[in-house]
């Protein structure tokens, strides 16, 4: 009839700021409401931003969990995570509700296997002491003592999980000169790349062991004490998976006992870390970055273009691109 509206399907976006056309065409076939405040919304916040969607974008840090769910009402059909990682989401609630949850795999594998090779470098060659020395004014004499680190090149690198960014960091690796292992409960078989062994053959035979796994009720706190005690005293660990999946007090203990060569983190249990006191950020042998992996301005536009195409997808009729392992791409009648 003349005159008269078609109502659009309603999408909620936690981030004004996101990088990249993804937000922008969304806005082009749907109403969208984003939350503009300058920092990260409170459950609060957001729960009054999410009331009445369909669609709704969040990024990796945002819990979305059964509260959220039933604050944006029965229409919500799909909840897009601009993130890899889906811990922060209660997939089991979103399941119950017929709601369909997508992540965005692929993009951000390259990117952040970049990341944990750096952080492998940086550690295992202690690069942070000497840039310190040299902002102190503490470069001094040459020395043949000075800023010792350990060889990369020719050394093993154990990967704990052999998904997409592990097997980047595997291909990276190799020219290095690295001999490559790894440890999949679930994938045993060697490639190319990388020979499968035993976990805890990984953990006592790698100079550098790199974490490559989510973060879920069973992987949670894996590289503790125990494991930390059958990793090589010379030996770099590195974590660019989830933070909960190291203990953080147990490294920081092997590490200050010299049971640990280094270590190296992007992840962390409780992030943001703000305080100029935390020990995680004070030890000499612990290298931390403040979760970067996927920070390029490629990836992370990429990142949410892929969250609003599985958006828009699913407001449409059509599955989802990249659901969550093992969930529906169509959300429940």
């Amino acid at each position: 009839m003349s005159g008269t509206s078609v109502r659009r399907p309603r999408v909620a976006v936690s981030r004004t700021a996101l990088p990249g056309a993804g937000v922008g065409h969304l806005a082009t076939r749907f109403d969208v409401t984003a939350w503009t405040g300058p920092q990260p919304p409170t459950p609060a916040e957001l729960a009054g931003v999410v009331r009445g969607c369909e669609g709704l974008l969040v990024l990796g840090s945002d819990r979305v969990d059964a509260s959220l769910l039933d604050a944006a009402g029965p229409d919500l059909r799909v909840v897009a995570l601009a993130s890899m990682g889906y811990d922060g989401v209660d997939v089991a609630a979103a399941a119950e509700r017929g709601i369909v949850v997508t992540h965005t795999p692929d993009v951000l594998a390259d990117t952040t296997a970049d990341v944990a090779m750096a952080l492998i470098l940086m550690a295992r060659r202690r690069l942070p002491a000497g840039m310190d020395a040299l902002h102190r004014g503490a470069w001094g004499a040459f020395r043949m003592d000075a800023f010792l680190g350990l060889d990369v090149h020719g050394a093993t690198l154990g990967l704990i999980g052999y998904g997409q960014i592990a097997r980047a960091v595997a291909r990276r690796a190799a020219g290095f000169g690295m001999r490559v292992q790894h440890h999949h409960p679930r994938r045993r078989e060697d490639d190319e790349l990388s020979r499968w062994v035993p976990f805890d053959e990984l953990l006592r035979t790698s100079d550098v062991v790199s974490v490559h796994t989510p973060l879920t009720d069973e992987t949670k706190g894996m590289i503790g004490k125990a494991e930390l005690a059958l990793i090589k005293p010379t030996a770099t660990v590195v974590n660019t998976g989830r933070g909960g999946v190291v203990d953080e007090e147990a490294l920081l203990m092997a590490l200050r006992g010299g049971d640990l060569h280094s270590a190296g983190l992007d992840v962390m249990t409780d992030e943001p870390r703000t305080d100029p006191s935390d020990p995680l950020l004070n030890e000499p042998h612990l290298v931390v970055l403040p979760h970067v992996g996927s920070a390029t301005e490629a990836t992370r536009a990429g990142m949410v273009e892929l969250a609003a195409r599985n958006i828009e997808a699913v407001l449409e009729g059509h599955p989802a691109l990249t659901p969550l392992p093992g969930t529906p791409s169509l959300p429940e009648q």
